[in-house]
This record gives structure tokens, sequence and C-alpha cells, in this order.
């Protein structure tokens, strides 16, 4: 696989004090947490419609544009820095994995999430690094009010320690690559993974059903 050094690290999340900690703000959550460790300050930029920071040499992205619109302010930073879609890494919530499992990919298809199908629809191309972050499955049906729904009391320390390992795996693909990320932060045999993942899921507590946001 063809390695290029990781230039713009994009959390993905919903703008607004309403989604803050909700599941599919995670990503937002991560890059904020990696701002914080180097004592960045996070810029608006209406011509972007995002906030900027930086991490070293690393442009740090938090589109304000909504989910489903991603793709836009992302890739007109891109294209304003020359930064090919190879060197950005997108952080974002998965359904598909139990809560606290990461899972880098150097490309692929969006897996329905709205956010990363925008990105990929703007850019032309599946060849985005990404690392999704496992927020649990659904339950029933309720995809959308569970991804804008907070986070139980019992998986808040789950959650913390994700970030915390989260915020490891992107500085490590930003270090040393991302094979070198993939091969550190994907095996899925680690212990305290499945024990963490033994939380037992229940329904949540609804928040707001801004279907188009998701």
């Amino acid at each position: 696989m063809e390695q290029k050094p990781i230039r713009l690290v994009a959390g993905l999340g919903n703008p607004g004090p309403e989604y803050a900690v909700t599941r599919h703000n995670i990503g937002f959550m991560v890059v904020d947490q990696l701002a914080a460790q180097f004592g960045s300050i996070w810029e608006r930029s209406t011509k972007w419609d995002a906030l900027s920071s930086k991490c070293g040499a690393v442009q740090l992205v938090k589109p304000m544009s909504f989910m489903n619109r991603s793709g836009y302010p992302i890739s007109a930073i891109a294209q304003f820095y020359k930064i090919a879609s190879q060197e950005i890494l997108v952080v974002l919530d998965d359904l598909s994995l139990p809560l606290g499992r990461l899972r880098l990919r150097a490309g692929g298809g969006s897996g329905g999430h709205n956010g990363l199908e925008s990105i990929i629809m703007q850019f032309g191309t599946e060849e985005i690094p990404r690392l999704r972050i496992g927020i649990g499955e659904a339950p029933h049906e309720e995809s959308v009010d569970y991804v804008l729904s907070r986070f139980f009391d019992e998986e808040k320390p789950l959650v913390r320690s994700t970030i915390d390992r989260a915020v490891e795996a992107v500085k490590c693909a930003i270090d040393n690559g991302l094979l070198s990320a993939m091969n550190t932060f994907n095996p899925e045999s680690s212990p305290a993974v499945r024990r963490d993942e033994s939380v037992s899921p229940r329904r949540p507590d609804l928040q707001g059903k801004e279907t188009e946001q998701a």
C-alpha cells in the first residue's frame, strides 16, 4: 500500500450545543482532545464553514456544515492547502462496530455514514483514510435517533478511554504512517476491549430527530 503522510485530520459531527456529546459527534470529541493536547485554539472560518486548528504541521478540521454536508468544507480546505485525499484522515462514528472498537482503513465505501458519503462524493474517490470509532449497534431500527442520543452513564468510562486510544491512533498515523497505525490499533484481540464491550446496551433516551442532519 502506497503511503502518503497525513496532513489533515477531519473530525465529523454536528455543530451546536444540543449535539455536543452525542454519539454522532465522537469525531469532534477526538479532534478536540487532540487540539487540547497541543494547546491549539480552534478558529472559525466563515469562508470554509469550519473550525480549524493545528497539530504541529497537520491541519485539524471540524466542519460546521452539519454531518450530511461535511464534504464541502473539507474539500475546500484541502484544495486551498493542496492536500490530496490520501493525505486526509477522517475520524467518525460507526454503528456497526461495538462501543470502544477502533478500525482504521485506507479507503472504501461510506458504510451508510452520511458524513463520509458527502466527503467521498465531493472528492470523487473512496481513497480517503478513515478512523471508524464504534458507538454500538442501534436498538431496533432507530439509527437516526440513536446516533443523535447521548451515551449512557455506564458507557462513559469506556467512551473516555476510547477517545484516548483514538487520539493515540491519530498521532500514530501522523508520526508513523497509516499502515503502522492500522497494525497497532486494528487488531481485535485486546482483552481490555473485550472486557469493556461487556456493557449491556439498553434503549437510548432519544434526543432531537434532525433526520436530514444525521
